[in-house]
């Protein structure tokens, strides 16, 4: 997709409003266009004018949250060990969640505001199911779980890690915590000493 550069103050209003969005989302405030615009000192037409919606500019922040986890989930498919593989895009994926508050939304969304939303969350679940069937086959996971347990799996733990967290320090350690008491269960079998 070939995007027509944006004029020099077009771009600055542009990186001003995701800043603010990023912002406000990081507080846990919605995100209404009008306060964007008023936080960001510019016109409500100049944010509409940039984002249609307020899912549109949510699926704006998340997107390089998206993209890394993305590109995370191309370089574990690239692992030859089929476990450790899963492992490590599911950590990756459980750190993201309990660090960027935009991306809980955007992927819980039934609808996507943006066409490179779709592309990205497509390419991660399909990811993610290329990765628990490798190591299905490998014999590494339990025959049981399937790849629709796996984002609910996630989301379990990214709430639990809400809730009982403790302070943003600690959050990303209890997530790994959580995961790692979670992957020991859908091991076929323990690891070997």
């Amino acid at each position: 997709m070939t995007t027509t550069p944006l004029r020099r103050d077009a771009a600055r209003n542009w990186d001003r409003i995701v800043a603010v969005a990023r912002a406000l989302i990081d507080e846990g405030m919605p995100l209404q266009l009008n306060d964007v615009a008023r936080r960001a000192g510019l016109g409500v037409g100049t944010v509409y004018r940039h984002f249609a919606t307020p899912e549109a500019l949510l699926e704006t922040v998340a997107t390089p949250c998206l993209e890394t986890l993305a590109a995370h989930g191309e370089r574990a498919l690239a692992d030859a060990d089929p476990w450790r593989a899963l492992e490590v895009f599911l950590t990756r994926t459980v750190e993201a969640q309990v660090t960027d508050a935009s991306l809980a939304p955007v992927t819980a969304a039934r609808a996507d505001a943006l066409p490179r939303t779709t592309e990205l969350k497509q390419s991660l679940w399909s990811v993610g199911d290329a990765l628990l069937g490798r190591a299905r086959e490998a014999g590494a996971v339990r025959p049981d779980l399937a790849s629709a347990d796996l984002v609910p799996l996630m989301c379990g733990i990214a709430y639990a890690v809400h809730v009982h967290g403790g302070r943003d320090a600690d959050r990303v350690d209890t997530a790994r915590r959580y995961l790692a008491t979670l992957l020991g269960g859908l091991r076929a079998t323990p690891p070997k000493a």
